[in-house]
């Protein structure tokens, strides 16, 4: 697995419950573009519609040396899991304050991937909490850390 991009504004956000991977379906150019590192999922998010699940608001920057047609980058982008899994997302956010938004995109056996997460808003208290943790464990680690 190797990994394209994080989304670690949605881990600031959000408590993530549940993970899921879904594939993607893109065009050519846009592959290209994604293993330069064109992408970005910041402000993304994914919403269930008929039974279809899609990416949503993810940029994706256009491939400099494709010809004519260069698809939209922030177009809408179907998402693709088996039906089981999309019953089980959507029972999960219908539920009160649960909503899915991607968390990874990474390539898995030479296809493109992006990892779901099940997530719950933060609070500003909690956000601060998660902040101070953070702190607390980077002073940690420094301390452990063996001298030079």
């Amino acid at each position: 697995m190797k990994l394209i991009t994080n989304n670690k504004k949605a881990f600031h956000d959000y408590f993530i419950s549940d993970l899921f991977e879904a594939g993607i379906v893109l065009e050519g150019s846009e592959v290209k573009s994604i293993r330069g590192g064109g992408v970005s999922l910041n402000d993304s998010f994914v919403n269930i519609k008929d039974g279809e699940i899609f990416l949503r608001n993810a940029y994706i920057k256009p491939y400099e040396n494709t010809g004519a047609f260069v698809p939209d980058s922030r177009k809408t982008r179907k998402l693709l899991m088996h039906r089981a899994e999309i019953d089980k997302l959507e029972r999960k956010i219908k539920e009160k304050g649960f909503s899915l938004v991607p968390t990874k995109m990474y390539f898995k056996d030479g296809r493109i991937k992006v990892e779901i997460g099940v997530a719950k808003g933060k609070k500003l208290y909690d956000k601060r909490e998660t902040l101070k943790e953070k702190s607390i464990q980077k002073d940690i680690d420094r301390a452990m850390r063996p001298l030079r």
